[in-house]
């Protein structure tokens, strides 16, 4: 069972380290002193979890003293122990505490003093780390590439669709809305309105024509830029409505298209929200 111990500076990023080990499938638990790593890995065992990530820093230096002995005895019953130490520069760690505005653990009045006491008491955590990683030039979205990467892991990506009818409202916690209804509606064919798009009948009457087409390419683009640079940017989600007038013939159409197209990107439908339910 792989079992993670990230350390590191304060502000050096272990908190985006915990996060997307986390976000991978590892169980995460921050600020663990050492004492407490076997039971852990005991106990993350006896619970069948097969993976472990663990965050050990200067906030639990009470407990420091027993690092040596604890280490040992956790490498000794638990294998593919691995250790992630960070730091930074401490002109970087000084610009991050300041946009932060958070309190250094260790207190003092100087944030440099601090940051020379805490490098000194974590040395026996960076000696004993595997891979010791210098964050001060890397973006949060970078550490965690990085910090995956060592693992073989890498950052999933869920584009989420869902559809609406704006009739019905449209929905409210989504990261980007586009509107269909400028689309050929199906509606006004006696032989599809009860129908929806998910039939093939009504799809092909939504993308009927040459300028549908064009409409969809260019839709198309724009939600995969957009997905794309959510993605560029650290997001492992985004979420796409698709609306047209009633919910039950473009936007289903559309959206099921895009899965498709945008499979690369992680897209599913998670919802047809205003599909009638009594629709087979």
């Amino acid at each position: 069972m792989p079992f993670i111990i990230v350390s590191g500076l304060s502000g050096s990023g272990k908190s985006t380290a915990l996060r997307a080990l986390e976000d991978a499938g590892y169980f995460a638990t921050d600020n663990l002193p050492p004492e407490l790593w076997g039971a852990m890995s005991d106990l993350a065992q006896a619970r069948g979890i097969e993976r472990v990530v663990v965050s050990t820093d200067a906030r639990t230096r009470d407990f420091l003293a027993a690092l040596d002995s604890s280490y040992d005895r956790l490498t000794k019953r638990q294998d593919g122990v691995r250790v992630v130490f960070l730091e930074a520069t401490d002109e970087v760690l000084l610009r991050r505490y300041n946009l932060s505005r958070r309190i250094h653990p260790l207190g003092d009045p100087s944030l440099l003093l601090d940051f020379k006491r805490e490098a000194d008491l974590l040395a026996p955590l960076r000696a004993i780390a595997d891979t010791v990683i210098d964050t001060t030039t890397l973006s949060n979205a970078q550490l965690s590439e990085r910090v995956l990467g060592l693992f073989g892991l890498s950052q999933g990506f869920d584009l989420r669709l869902t559809t609406f009818g704006f009739k019905h409202a449209p929905p409210r916690d989504v990261d980007l809305m586009v509107d269909v209804r400028t689309l050929p509606n199906p509606y006004y064919d006696p032989q599809l309105r009860a129908r929806t798009g998910l039939d093939e009948d009504v799809a092909g009457y939504v993308f009927q024509d040459q300028a549908s087409l064009d409409f969809y390419a260019r839709l198309r683009d724009y939600v995969r830029e957009s997905a794309e640079r959510a993605r560029a940017n650290g997001r492992l989600s985004y979420s796409v409505a698709v609306g047209c007038t009633g919910g039950q013939h473009r936007s289903v159409a559309v959206a099921e298209r895009l899965k498709h197209d945008l499979d690369d990107l992680g897209a599913r439908v998670i919802d047809h929200r205003d599909i009638p339910q009594t629709t087979p």
